[in-house]
């Protein structure tokens, strides 16, 4: 009986991880749709034709088309980056390189394996047991780097994973993660300049002003509004979330480790941290890319090689 309840718990968890997969294009469809009635309101229906009015109205319609379509931009240019982006995974048969003189084994370098199984059997001979930092995936039958989990909604393993989102059709991980946090970004900016820029309509939709257009326009008015507002403040908790996973050198599937053991040892300081998700380089900051120094020079970008405190391995040892 007991074998039996576990059989039906794996199978709801396969279900789940099939529907998220079904969803594909469609929250890609969803999220443009969204973003093509917010640009109506905005442009076509609203500010566009405010332009021509002449005085204060032109130029507040002016600043707005500007603010609007500049973060309209980065917000499509960090979304895609971050659907498309591969997010990072092991390489086949990717295995820790092993210390010959202490036996143990370093698992920040990878090497070149050419067998075609692991061979599970013979953790023992490779340290395993003997250091708890090698860590082996069952399902994808290879070891695992520092970091990395197993997504069961891709089928693999994933370099310094996040999380799997549905509204980006992808895993978030260490190759895409600053991308991911971008789209954040400019999506809580844009749509806390939509919730404002509607805010006077919104109002007059309770009161006895006078709103231009036809029924329809009025009622994607009022449904842009709500949305934008909706997105801006749940966006706004999950953003500010995420600046303190990112300060703290921590993802959050390691937040909840970080429970258990409140030294975090890749912690390394607040400014350090930000530069391993966004790099040294200033001008990238800002932007879904990163320039070629930092990918040169920050092996940590690709996610293997996590420097840690000296202090905390010390201790970690005895």
């Amino acid at each position: 009986m007991q074998k039996s309840g576990k059989s039906v718990m794996a199978w709801n968890v396969f279900k789940f991880c099939t529907a998220l997969r079904a969803l594909g294009s469609i929250m890609i469809v969803l999220v443009l749709g969204i973003i093509g009635v917010t640009y109506y309101v905005i442009v076509v229906a609203n500010y566009g034709p405010a332009l021509f009015h002449g005085g204060l109205d032109s130029f507040v319609a002016f600043l707005v088309l500007v603010f609007f379509h500049s973060l309209l931009v980065m917000l499509l240019w960090s979304y895609f980056a971050t659907v498309l982006a591969d997010p990072g995974g092991v390489p086949p048969h990717w295995r820790p390189s092993i210390d010959e003189e202490s036996g143990d084994a370093d698992p920040l370098v990878g090497l070149a394996h050419e067998g075609t199984d692991l061979g599970l059997n013979q953790s023992d001979t490779l340290g395993e047991q003997a250091n708890p930092q090698l860590r082996v995936c069952r399902k994808c039958n290879q070891f695992k780097p520092p970091r990395c989990h197993h997504c069961s909604v891709c089928g693999r393993c994933i370099l310094k994973m996040d999380h799997h989102c549905v509204w980006v059709v992808n895993c978030v991980g260490a190759l895409n993660y600053k991308y991911f946090l971008l789209f954040l970004f400019y999506t809580f900016l844009l749509t806390t300049l939509v919730t404002l820029s509607l805010l006077r309509l919104f109002i007059a939709f309770f009161t006895d002003g006078v709103i231009d257009g036809t029924p329809g326009t009025l009622v994607a008015t009022f449904v842009t509004f709500v949305l934008n507002l909706s997105f801006a403040l749940s966006i706004m908790g999950f953003l500010v979330m995420h600046i303190s996973l990112v300060l703290g050198n921590t993802t959050t599937i390691e937040a909840f480790e970080k429970k258990t053991n409140p030294k975090w040892r890749y912690d390394l300081g607040r400014r350090k941290n930000f530069e391993q998700v966004f790099g040294v380089d200033k001008r990238c900051w800002f932007i879904p890319a990163y320039s070629e120094e930092d990918l040169e020079c920050m092996p940590v970008l690709q996610g293997f090689d996590f420097p840690t405190r000296p202090d905390l391995d010390e201790l970690q040892q005895f």
